[in-house]
Formats: C-alpha cells, sequence, structure tokens
C-alpha cells in the first residue's frame, strides 16, 4: 500500500498563523472592509501576508472576498489581518449600514408618472 499523495504547495493553517487559531482583535465581521495602507514597506511580512496587502491595494474588499482570493480559510485570514492591523499595514472598517427601504406606495406612484409620460 502506497501512502497518500500530499500536495508539495499546501502550507497548514497552523504554519501560516504561526499556531494561532484566534486573531488578536476579535472585531472582523465576513462583510468588514480591509484597506492596504501603501506608505509601510513589505519586507520581513510572511508571502501570505504580502499577498494579503497587495490584493488589498486594489480597494477595499470584504474579509470574505480576501480569503476567497487568497484560497485560505477565514479563520486564517482573520489571523493575518488581525497582525497586520496590529502593525498599521491595514485598515479595517466596519461596512455600510443598510438603508431603509423606500415606502412602495411612492415607487407605484413614481412609476405610474413614468408611464403616464410614456
Amino acid at each position: 500500500m502506497t501512502p497518500p499523495r500530499r500536495d508539495s504547495g499546501l502550507v497548514r493553517p497552523y504554519v501560516v498563523t504561526g499556531g494561532r487559531a484566534y486573531p488578536t482583535r476579535n472585531t472582523f465581521d465576513l462583510v468588514s472592509l480591509v484597506i492596504a495602507a501603501n506608505d509601510l514597506s513589505l519586507s520581513g511580512l510572511s508571502p501570505e501576508k504580502r499577498d494579503l496587502i497587495v490584493l488589498c491595494r486594489g480597494g477595499a474588499l470584504s474579509v470574505a472576498e480576501v480569503a476567497g482570493y487568497l484560497s485560505l480559510p477565514v479563520s486564517v485570514t482573520k489571523v493575518l489581518l488581525g497582525d497586520l492591523v496590529d502593525s498599521g499595514h491595514i485598515i479595517t472598517r466596519a461596512p455600510a449600514p443598510p438603508t431603509p427601504r423606500p415606502d412602495t406606495q411612492l415607487l407605484q406612484e413614481v412609476l405610474d408618472g413614468l408611464r403616464a409620460l410614456a
């Protein structure tokens, strides 16, 4: 019987997070927005942290999007984000609050008015 094949490119999440299961800050929601600070050097960071910063330099992304683009578990992504927030490389923002839905009567009146013009 042959031993199971292991993917040589696979890095265990334990290694990526330095053995930690939780971020230093537990304030990340799946929809929290992540923005990279452009003025800090990337030297001395792990490849995963560098990839995360480069990804976020394109604009604000949610935690879920970052995890998806980097093909990392969300828990690992949150640990990496916590480290990068502590070092000042990443800024996080709460998502925009949902806006109240407009009144359906008002929308119907607008629709009726537009139909009357046509």
